[in-house]
């Protein structure tokens, strides 16, 4: 492919501070103000050749800073601001305030050394980590420049992202810290960074990207249109209204004629007759590399987040759909960094402003089909099996949990069987879960929490190093007001960990990542007062959860294979994905 004239692959850094600038101008910044100096180099270069917008040389940071201040008050549009390392940037503070209490739109560059030039007297360096405190709306480090398409999607999307940030209602100013390794000037390398650039569709890469603001007014989406192949894919959203969420999906599915993939955190699987094509075997689906060629998708629209799926996440990373993600939050929410716009819209809003679909397109019915075998296959493997396999206990609490029971999900393994095998339904049944950082942290107090007060029994599915991490939770039991059921899975170590590379490991992977433990969970309940009932089959758990207990904490264990449950999860999803071809 021909590298266009605003990209400059002479070495790493011109190449991506050329997309940095492209990004900008592409995203409706027209100005830059440009102090002198040498660590900024590669900024300035790239601001100083692309003809998209002009660039402003100022020798005086504070001058500078201001002068963009008011370049930003006259046009009512986003002006950037660039300078060296050290206390250059300082000099921007007090316009940095100006901007941030006036609601002015300044994109502030920062330039500075890479990390292993701080904290080591060298030359020219402070600390400029979140150097304006509060006074920006959004602060970011970015990367040191690497020649890879997946960083270069990365600083694309970051820089985006910060302009839109300025656009937000009270925006305000942003910052943005940029390291550089030396050479800095743009000095030929052995041709890699061309080589690489060669290679990149630069139309396609920058084709979604538009001026600051322009996603936040009402025109429908050119992209939401029935015919084409596209997904919505709804992560683990847990909204006030669970049915009111997933009416409003349903209705954009039923309007686009779109399949709706939903993890298991989502309302969506226990709300199914709101929600037309639903899909809640991706996971197992996607895994036949045939198959998940087959459907790709042109667009993806994101609601509520991206699902835990690992496998889901690399098909639509490989896909390179136009991608529209829906959130009311305003910070960066593509972990992928893709050819991402950003909405700030409500569901019920965006429904309004999707045509209605004709027909069920022929995209939506080979999703349609898949799902149908995937779920057939793995309901009758799952119902086969007698051992005490850590998914099936998920499997079977979709099924006789009584209806709008909360279910809160401890991280690691918990939330993913939950994802890989539960069924959609009606039965209202409520999922909590602390996917904010995914953390194991507090699961019990959390738990605790949530059903506190309620009038209503709730479940808690965990792991035994996620429950021994919060024992304190116990201590809360005098003062607790409600009824818990905690599902233990008890598999004497980090069963997640089994599914990663470093399993392969051996010594250390055992003792030092697995951390298998040793607790008595029957005394442990005892300590605390708490009851204890060791799960003998599946037919005792079954009983013991179709009717829950009005009151009191109670401990349901189930002992299993780490290593073993590992292996048939694996095993299970292979063979299921080799029927689908």
């Amino acid at each position: 492919m021909e590298t266009p004239q605003f990209i400059d692959p002479r070495n790493t850094n011109s190449l991506w501070a050329s997309v940095m600038v492209e990004t900008l101008v592409r995203c409706g910044v027209k100005h830059a103000v440009v102090s002198p100096g040498s660590r900024s180099t590669p900024l300035t270069m790239a601001l100083a050749r692309n003809p998209g917008l002009e660039a402003i040389p100022v020798l005086d940071e504070r001058s500078a800073a201001f002068f963009a201040l008011g370049l930003a008050k006259q046009r009512l549009e986003p002006v950037v601001l660039v300078c060296t390392s050290g206390t250059a940037a300082a000099n921007y503070f007090p316009a940095v305030i100006e901007a941030h209490e006036s609601g002015v739109p300044l994109v502030v560059f920062t330039a500075d050394r890479p990390p292993e030039m701080r904290a080591c007297a060298s030359g020219q360096t402070i600390d400029q980590q979140k150097l304006f405190g509060s006074y920006v709306s959004f602060y970011h480090e970015l990367a040191v420049p690497e020649l890879s398409e997946p960083l270069l999607r990365y600083v694309r999307q970051a820089v985006a992202h910060a302009v839109g940030r300025t656009g937000t209602p009270g925006g305000g100013p942003v910052h943005l810290n940029v390291s550089f390794r030396d050479p800095l000037p743009p000095l030929a390398d052995d041709g890699a960074a061309a080589k690489l650039a060669a290679t990149i569709d630069w139309t396609r890469f920058f084709s979604h990207l538009e001026a600051a603001g322009a996603t936040a007014t009402l025109v429908p989406p050119p992209a939401l249109l029935p015919g084409v192949h596209g997904v919505i894919v709804v992560g683990p959203a847990q909204p006030a209204d669970p049915a009111g969420f997933a009416a409003a999906v349903g209705e954009i599915s039923r309007r686009l004629g779109w399949p709706v993939l939903a993890e298991g955190l989502s309302p969506l699987r226990n709300h199914a007759g709101h929600v037309p094509h639903l899909v809640t075997t991706y996971d197992i689906v996607l895994r036949h590399a045939a198959v998940a060629e087959r459907l790709k998708p042109e667009v993806v629209l994101c609601l509520g987040g991206w699902p835990t799926s690992k496998v889901l996440r690399a098909w639509v990373e490989a896909s390179a759909p136009a991608i529209w993600l829906i959130s009311d939050r305003p910070e960066n929410r593509d972990a992928l960094h893709g050819r991402t716009r950003q909405l700030g819209i409500s569901l019920a809003a965006l429904a309004t402003l999707v045509p209605e679909s004709p027909d069920v397109n022929g995209y939506q019915r080979m999703w349609a089909n898949y799902e149908e075998r995937a779920r057939t296959a793995l309901e009758h493997r799952l119902q086969g099996e007698a051992v005490l396999f850590e998914p099936k206990a998920a499997w079977l609490l979709a099924q006789h949990l009584p209806a709008e029971t909360t279910l809160v999900l401890a991280n690691s393994m918990p939330v993913r069987d939950v994802e890989y095998v539960w069924p959609a339904g009606n039965r209202a049944i409520r999922p909590l879960c602390n996917r904010g950082a995914n953390g194991i942290d507090g699961t019990l107090s959390t738990a605790l929490g949530a059903t506190h007060g309620s009038e209503r029994p709730a479940v808690l599915l965990t792991g035994d190093l996620t429950l021994l991490h919060d024992t304190n939770g116990f201590l809360l039991r005098a003062k607790f007001r409600g009824a818990l059921t905690i599902v233990l899975i008890n598999n004497r170590g980090g069963g997640i960990f089994e599914h990663l590379p470093i399993a392969q490991f051996e010594p250390p992977f055992e003792e030092f990542i697995a951390t298998p433990q040793e607790a008595d969970f029957a005394k442990l309940a005892a300590t605390y007062g708490v009851d204890h009932v060791l799960v003998r089959d599946w037919a005792h758990f079954t009983s013991l959860v179709s009717t829950l207990p009005a009151t009191r904490i109670r401990l349901l264990e189930l002992r299993t294979d780490r290593k073993r449950d590992a292996a048939l999860r694996k095993q299970i999803f292979a063979e299921l994905a080799a029927t689908l071809a």
